[in-house]
């Protein structure tokens, strides 16, 4: 399926921010499932607590009227009236408590004992009542008394309760910790492969939609490095695909445009070395580098040297004369032209073995000069010195070193004509 690139950039924001959305729903998911569990663990630690201390005071009022009972023979029935409405609250708070625990839990165990007790201070307190708790009898005490022992067995029960539920308060702390830490595991793995997940989708659609760039941009620079022989490959009918098929034909263009350049050049080239070698004159020519650029055949015949021994090296490493090299670079420097040089270019020199046959070759021909203009007294002329002198040197004359200039210096050219007379 072809996709334009604003339809491509347009899924991939999308798929971002439905990764964005999916992780941000998740971590909100578990945020609010761990608020309710804390919650409802807190509210349910809140009820249980507060029925514990409603627990507590009935407990602390029962044992109260217990020993009012005792002491106070006056309010006794009065007393007892109080213990059996208190019996009744007591009763409901402990049925209260015992519905938040499952039937088999140790709270209900010990709430089933106290309630059992309850009951029996029930019967006896309504005994009592039936037959006057204020007469002074042997049964109406014992009577008192069971109230008593039976209180104390509450209080008894209640310490175990407070036990249980303390135990059960821990391990509630526990749960929660528990809870937290299990919560900040999954919200940690959610964010982990969300994490991953966006890590390949940057990975992924960035590169699908920056891998034509990256073929247009090698094709960019393979034209600037004048390699006309590049196209870009891509089949797809989108904003991109439109910009390839024309730097398609752009390269096209470009690359029949060098050869007709090349070809032009050629042509060129021909004209101006057909021009050069028209002057009886040693012709140079040299870049603003100080490389040699051409030589007409007067100057190669002059130099005895081939075209690869100078053409494209800089003239310091060709057996170029100096005095030509200072010429060059002294236009080179000024960019202006020079008239009027002098140049001398010497002999070539020789290996060692024409050196010798030439060495000797001269000896002989220094003896025939010294014999021939020897005078009277014996002397050899010093005619014959500067004939020697003469023969190590096969051009001497001067140069004219006229700029062909660029739009930049780097540009530019510099013609060299040489000359036996000075030009005027």
């Amino acid at each position: 399926m072809n996709l334009s690139l604003k339809k491509r950039i347009a899924i991939s924001f999308i798929l971002a921010n439905i990764v964005v959305l999916v992780m941000t729903s998740t971590v909100f998911y578990f945020l609010d499932s761990l608020n309710q569990d804390i919650e409802g663990i807190t509210l349910q630690s809140n009820r249980i607590s507060t029925l514990n201390d409603e627990i507590r005071i009935s407990v602390v009022l029962l044992l109260k009227y217990q020993r009012r009972i005792l002491t106070d023979k006056r309010e006794r029935a009065e007393t007892v009236e109080k213990i059996n409405n208190l019996c009744e609250v007591f009763s409901t708070q402990l049925h209260r408590l015992a519905s938040h625990f499952g039937e088999d839990s140790d709270v209900n165990k010990i709430v089933n004992r106290m309630l059992g007790q309850i009951d029996s201070i029930k019967a006896v307190s309504s005994k009592a009542i039936y037959e006057n708790v204020n007469r002074r009898d042997a049964d109406g005490f014992s009577r008192m008394a069971s109230i008593g022992d039976i209180a104390e067995k509450i209080l008894e029960f209640f310490t175990d309760l407070q036990d249980i539920l303390n135990k059960l308060s821990q391990a509630g702390d526990k749960n929660i910790k528990q809870i937290i830490n299990e919560t900040k595991r999954l919200m940690m793995v959610i964010l982990i492969i969300g994490f991953c997940a966006g890590i390949l989708l940057n990975l992924v659609i960035p590169a699908k939609i920056a891998l034509p760039f990256k073929k247009i941009r090698d094709a960019i620079r393979e034209l600037q490095d004048c390699n006309f022989d590049v196209s870009i490959y891509y089949n797809q009918n989108d904003e991109i695909g439109e910009i390839a098929r024309e730097m398609n034909k752009m390269i096209h263009s470009f690359k029949i445009f060098d050869e007709l350049r090349s070809d032009r050049i050629m042509v060129e080239n021909r004209k101006f070395d057909t021009l050069a070698n028209l002057v009886k004159k040693p012709v140079l020519l040299a870049n603003s580098e100080g490389k040699l650029i051409y030589m007409n055949n007067k100057l190669y015949s002059l130099l005895q040297v081939q075209s690869v021994e100078v053409i494209g090296k800089d003239m310091s490493d060709t057996i170029i004369p100096n005095s030509i090299i200072s010429t060059f670079e002294l236009a080179i420097k000024r960019r202006a032209k020079i008239e009027n040089v002098e140049i001398i270019i010497p002999v070539k020199k020789l290996d060692k073995s024409e050196d010798a046959e030439l060495d000797s070759q001269a000896i002989v021909l220094d003896e025939d000069a010294q014999s021939k203009y020897v005078k009277s007294d014996g002397q050899v002329e010093k005619e014959t010195e500067k004939e020697k002198t003469v023969q190590e040197v096969i051009f001497s004359g001067y140069a004219n070193v006229i700029p062909i200039r660029g739009k930049d210096s780097s540009l530019d050219y510099y013609l060299m004509v040489l000359s036996v007379e000075a030009f005027s």
